[in-house]
């Protein structure tokens, strides 16, 4: 029999390629060796406290993306998280075995405290254990992430060892499986930081930007001077070096390399290159999201089959965890 895999992501924003190489893309090849469940995990968005109206788009957005990029209903459950109330409950008895601590020193938690200091709320402390409880709900023993999320998942592991002690085996310890290539995909603007939506649209690729979109973002990303070669890159050159090593060939790769060594290397030849190179990767994904986006109702409808299959397996693991706890 297959063995389960979980993976989402929180809708905030259209898909980027930090997202793609970090997650995405692995799941498109895990496919066929697992019972794949990706998830659209919205109650998590909650604590950004987005406007209504935002994050209905956003899971619409995010839908659209995970279908253009290939997730296939005839190998895989997409389901989205709010359709599925068996993750709140189960993430209310898994924190009962938690210990605050846990929670207090997961690096996320510290980052989002100094990002969102004006709602300090309780689900983000409480993001991780609900995390957990995604990944547990439904007994996976792997799940595909970028490196950040990594604390993530040693937590939910540790969780799934207290109550496999305190009640008897029920959840395996979930593995983590990290794509290295372009796992750590750094800004655009901000080349010490991980791409993320929350650092604004100029700092990110979206996988549905047009081409002119593409060229104009990264002509405005930070390089040098191009007379400064050495063995360790300037952040912004570095990022632009590793973009290349994704999207472009290894004789395009070998000629900016070689430039840049001889310090004749045009950052502007190479950032057009590279929208060229980006463009045309993401070509085929644009076209079947355009095509998808022009049918709202079929793509609601997916969302709602694919929670409904994923609530049945939800409620058989979530029944027997509520037996070994006393709670029926």
């Amino acid at each position: 029999m297959k063995r389960t895999l979980v993976s989402g992501i929180k809708p905030s924003g259209r898909l980027h390629i930090g997202n793609y190489f970090g997650a995405v893309k692995s799941w498109l090849e895990l496919q066929d060796s697992y019972n794949c469940i990706f998830g659209i995990y919205d109650l998590h968005a909650l604590t950004q406290g987005p406007k209504p109206a935002d994050l209905k788009k956003a899971v619409f957005e995010a839908a659209l993306d995970y279908l253009a990029a290939g997730i296939d209903m005839d190998k895989s459950i997409l389901m989205l998280q709010s359709l599925v109330p068996e993750h709140a409950e189960l993430a209310w008895i898994l924190d009962t075995i938690t210990p605050i601590s846990w929670l207090e020193r997961v690096p996320t938690f510290k980052d989002k405290s100094k990002q969102f200091a004006d709602n300090l709320n309780m689900g983000l402390l409480n993001y991780p254990a609900l995390m957990a409880a995604d990944i547990l709900l439904y007994k996976a023993v792997i799940v595909p992430v970028g490196e950040d999320q990594l604390p993530h998942i040693e937590l939910a592991r540790e969780i799934a060892r207290a109550f496999n002690n305190k009640y008897g085996e029920t959840f395996p310890e979930p593995m983590h499986k990290v794509n290295h290539a372009g796992a750590r995909i750094m800004s655009l603007t901000y080349p010490e930081r991980k791409m993320e939506k929350s650092l604004g649209e100029k700092n990110y690729i979206a996988l549905s930007d047009s081409p002119e979109i593409i060229a104009k973002k990264l002509a405005s990303a930070p390089t040098d001077s191009g007379k400064n070669a050495s063995a360790s890159k300037s952040p912004g050159v570095a990022n632009l070096f590793e973009l290349l090593d994704i999207f472009s060939k290894d004789a395009v790769i070998g000629g900016f390399e070689k430039a840049y060594r001889d310090k004749v290397i045009s950052y502007a030849d190479l950032k057009q290159q590279l929208a060229t190179d980006i463009a045309a990767y993401f070509e085929s994904f644009r076209a079947k999201r355009i095509q998808l986006a022009k049918k709202p109702d079929a793509v609601w409808k997916i969302l709602r089959e694919g929670s409904a299959r994923a609530k049945k397996i939800a409620e058989k693991n979530l029944r027997e965890v509520k037996e070994k706890v006393g709670l029926l």
